[in-house]
């Protein structure tokens, strides 16, 4: 098995898995779903300790010289690498309001199922900030509140940092801890053909190919956003930087490829770092932070994109005419909303109930939705992870923080004495 190329090994069990889902239906579910499901676990098994472990080595190394410039340096990057965030937001959203026109889902639709389907209660902006800092660490490990682990694993580094020679051996242990994590992470990359097999066989023996017939142009939009995001949009900004573009997506391939077929960012976070850091070669105390960070603030599919088209799916089953007003609430919501909406669960729900709340929109639009979300949310997740980990590769080409040994790496790079902007 090892001698085939492991996307040709997804492929075939994406191919396998979906075939079992249509010949065998519901009855296919009870035997197909465990092996997705566990699939699933093993990987958010690794996430806590994988993000813990990583960040507080990598801060440690700050006192080494490993990121020169030391703490104002790190705090001036984790502020461009959420402007760019925004900005790379920004294009997603514009991308969908032209695709959805383009293709103006839900017109001429009509008496579609209504799902039993909630709006999700969206958290004030001050409350999930103030509970990035947790009254219990071992209460937000066991729960796996990523945003609040961030959060310890940079007090831990700094302090290891601090203390210097002192805790020589526990920041060597600390150190051991994240090869350990990366270690445990390949071996569970090379089960994903076996996870991708349970979890489409799964989907498609839960809802049957017939149930996406009436909201195929709706599908049809979000994957075709998608996709011209994440390889034509994204393209264009590495070429911009000077990047080496087939590189770069040949070191996310199975990044992308976990989220597609997951469906969950952090759940991906393991395979996006070790993509970041071990085949992209960003440097390690750089990414070990940013990645983290976009895993849980950076969402073009499912925060921009997503929203974006379904705002006009929305409008147009319900014979709603979008004004001016319309397209700028829905934008500067989708652009913001999801660096506010950061940690929550089920993310495009909550962006899609902020969306259409915010902008005076029926909320039973979530409900007509429901019965596809899961067939979405893999391009909308693949989206979100691409972008992950595009935007520190952008922001470490701008300073000067790409290995040389980076397959991204140009003959020359944008600041000669590798300056931060």
């Amino acid at each position: 098995m090892s001698k085939i190329p492991f996307w040709l090994r997804v492929l075939v069990a994406f191919a396998l898995g979906t075939g079992v889902g249509v010949v065998f239906g519901e009855q296919s579910v009870p035997w197909v779903e465990p092996i997705g499901d566990l699939f699933v676990n093993l990987i958010k098994m690794l996430v806590v300790p994988l993000v813990f472990f990583t960040i507080a080595a990598s801060i440690s190394r700050l006192g080494e010289g490993a990121l020169e410039g030391g703490g104002a340096r790190a705090v001036r990057l984790g502020v461009v690498t959420i402007v760019w965030f925004i900005i790379t937001a920004g294009l997603a959203v514009a991308l969908g309001f032209a695709i959805g026109h383009l293709i103006e889902p839900g017109r001429g639709l009509s008496g579609l199922p209504l799902a039993d389907v909630k709006p999700k209660v969206i958290p004030p902006v001050q409350d999930v900030l103030i509970g990035i800092a947790p009254t219990n660490i071992f209460k937000a490990f066991a729960e796996g509140q990523v945003l609040s682990v961030v959060f310890v694993a940079l007090f831990v580094g700094a302090g290891l940092s601090a203390l210097g020679d002192r805790i020589a051996d526990l920041k060597r242990i600390v150190g051991q801890g994240s090869q350990l994590m990366f270690r445990l992470t390949r071996w569970v990359i090379q089960l994903t053909p076996i996870g991708v097999f349970g979890l489409i066989a799964s989907v498609v023996g839960s809802y049957g190919l017939e149930s996406l017939t009436p909201l195929l142009s709706f599908i049809g939009a979000i994957y075709l956003a998608c996709l011209i995001h994440v390889f034509v949009v994204y393209p264009i900004l590495l070429k911009l930087h000077g990047l080496k573009v087939v590189a770069f997506y040949k070191g996310v391939f199975e990044a992308q490829q976990t989220a597609f077929f997951t469906c969950s960012s952090l759940g991906t976070l393991p395979v996006s770092l070790n993509a970041a850091i071990e085949k992209l070669k960003l440097n390690p105390a750089y990414a070990g932070f940013a990645v983290p960070l976009g895993a849980n603030m950076k969402m073009d599919g499912c925060g921009a994109i997503y929203p974006a088209i379904a705002s006009i799916f929305v409008a147009n089953y319900f014979g709603i005419t979008l004004t001016p007003s319309h397209y700028v609430i829905i934008a500067l919501t989708a652009m913001l909303g999801s660096l506010a909406t950061a940690g929550v669960p089920g993310v495009a729900t909550v962006m899609l109930t902020l969306t259409l709340s915010t902008a005076g929109l029926p909320l039973e639009g979530i409900a007509l939705l429901a019965a596809i979300d899961r067939i979405i949310d893999m391009v909308r997740t693949a989206t979100n992870v691409t972008g992950q980990i595009l935007i520190p590769t952008l922001v470490a080409r701008e300073n000067g923080l790409l290995e040389p040994t980076s397959p991204l790496a140009p003959a020359k790079s944008l600041h000669s004495q590798g300056e931060g902007i």
